[in-house]
């Protein structure tokens, strides 16, 4: 177990480090990453979301319905905790906090939480990543979409905050990331497939996307100084244990079978995820408190996901 959870998180040091290193010696300019952030968001990102939940079996797809909904719930606790502090406690602008939130609720499934999953269930470790996946894309992601598009856009002296809510509602669902994996969902339900040729194509432009995210994390954080304060320390806190804990309680209370429950509390002490740096670098936002809240949560996560896979999924 101990081989893979390095065979997991190794890989997943290893191209941040890339991209660390690519930005901090000049090889690629880390203040100009838009290309690699459309590349990653606009397609890459994208595809692979459609295709792993669009190849699912219907059947498959109904078996983890609970996990969509358990994943959400905690999903959101998590966003909103974190949110509705940062905007009480500190100065920090709604589209921050919002950013910030995210960053912590949606885990790093693409990066960590796939070959994790793989390692323990095998190839059936794939269908529940892309639910948790679309939980992600489909509840956390537009709503920081909404948030960063009102506070971005200054709209307040046009029209009344319903129509700006609609409007900046209008334009995340119509944002690749968070279509595809709607779109991926619909298509499983209704028994339709994509088809050799589709998938494949699909398949390989969305096979670049956790690395290539990866890579433009580290480059991101390669133009920002590292800062260990206490949003980063709290924020690991919050991600690494609290989150997992929290899917526990949710767990406890709602009926859903043992295995269901195990994933969802193992993808759930999944490290902070990259969505919230690639929003900040999209809207040009500041993604240096976010970026060093994912460093420092994928550095403690080698020792709480190892616990709990101990626990978990002793054998």
């Amino acid at each position: 177990m101990s081989n893979a959870i390095l065979l997991a998180l190794a890989p997943v040091f290893f191209v941040m480090l890339l991209g660390f290193g690519a930005g901090r010696l000049r090889i690629v300019d880390n203040h100009q990453v838009d290309g690699l952030n459309s590349l990653v968001m606009g397609f890459a990102l994208p595809a692979s979301l459609f295709a792993a939940t669009a190849s699912a079996p219907r059947s498959e797809m109904l078996e983890q319905a609970p996990l969509f909904a358990v994943f959400s719930v905690v999903m959101l606790i998590v966003y909103f905790a974190w949110y509705f502090g940062m905007r009480a406690s500190t100065a920090v602008s709604r589209a921050e906090a919002s950013v910030q939130a995210l960053t912590i609720a949606f885990p790093n499934l693409a990066g960590v939480g796939l070959p994790i999953m793989s390692s323990v269930l095998g190839p059936a470790g794939t269908v529940p990543v892309a639910v948790a996946l679309a939980a992600g894309s489909i509840v956390v992601s537009p709503l920081t979409l909404i948030i960063v598009e009102m506070s971005t856009r200054k709209e307040t002296a046009v029209g009344t905050p319903a129509v700006q809510m609609l409007r900046a509602l209008g334009r995340t669902l119509t944002k690749p990331v968070v279509i595809a994996p709607a779109l991926g969902i619909v298509l499983s339900l209704s028994r339709l497939e994509l088809g050799p040729v589709a998938d494949a194509c699909l398949l390989l432009i969305g096979h670049a996307a956790p690395g290539v995210a990866l890579f433009l994390t580290g480059l991101v954080i390669s133009a920002q100084p590292f800062q260990l304060d206490w949003k980063a320390v709290s924020a690991t806190a919050m991600a690494d244990v609290i989150r997992p804990l929290l899917a526990v309680a949710v767990v406890a209370v709602v009926p859903v079978s043992a295995g269901i429950g195990k994933v969802a509390i193992l993808l759930a002490a999944v490290p902070s995820g990259f969505f919230g740096i690639l929003f900040a670098v999209n809207y040009r936002l500041n993604p240096g408190t976010a970026g060093s809240m994912v460093t420092a949560s994928t550095v403690v996560s080698i020792v709480t996901m190892a616990i709990a896979i101990t626990v978990l999924f002793p054998h």
